[in-house]
């Protein structure tokens, strides 16, 4: 049975850059399937929520965030870091949404260091179940019972 994933594509390409690069990442994510919807969880500790920003266009979702310097010096003393591992700045991603998604009914949560990014599937896209004639030559109609075949 073949399942539907919208981001197949993304992970494919992130995956192959990701490890001919080799590069830490700033925004680890993990996307899954629940039901409905799918889940998008970001990992950004330290992060102020103020910062955060979620914008989607055109089939586009794009998460920034900005994690600042947690310890600041005087003008005359800066702190001098043995060890500066953990990435601060600005920090964008970006992930093309396939057309089996209902952007407009995309909502976020910050907890604990956890951006989570609940993406409701389209209802033109949950699977339906089609009933199968039983000979005889006559076919039954199917009308679909969404909302949106009503408007």
């Amino acid at each position: 049975m073949l399942q539907f994933d919208p981001f197949r594509d993304f992970s494919r390409l992130a995956n192959e850059v990701l490890n001919a690069t080799r590069a830490p990442q700033a925004m680890p994510m993990d996307v899954y399937r629940l039901g409905d919807h799918y889940v998008i969880e970001f990992d950004l500790p330290g992060v102020d929520p103020d910062s955060l920003d979620l914008i989607t266009e055109n089939n586009t979702l794009t998460v920034r965030a900005e994690r600042k310097t947690a310890v600041r010096g005087s003008e005359q003393s800066e702190p001098s870091y043995l060890a500066a591992e953990r990435p601060r700045g600005t920090f964008s991603r970006q992930l093309m949404m396939g057309e089996g998604v209902n952007l407009s009914g995309i909502a976020a949560d910050y907890k604990d260091g956890v951006l989570t990014v609940t993406v409701p599937v389209a209802e033109e896209a949950k699977p339906r179940r089609v009933e199968i004639g039983r000979g005889g030559g006559q076919r039954k109609v199917i009308e679909s019972s969404t909302e949106e075949a009503n408007t």
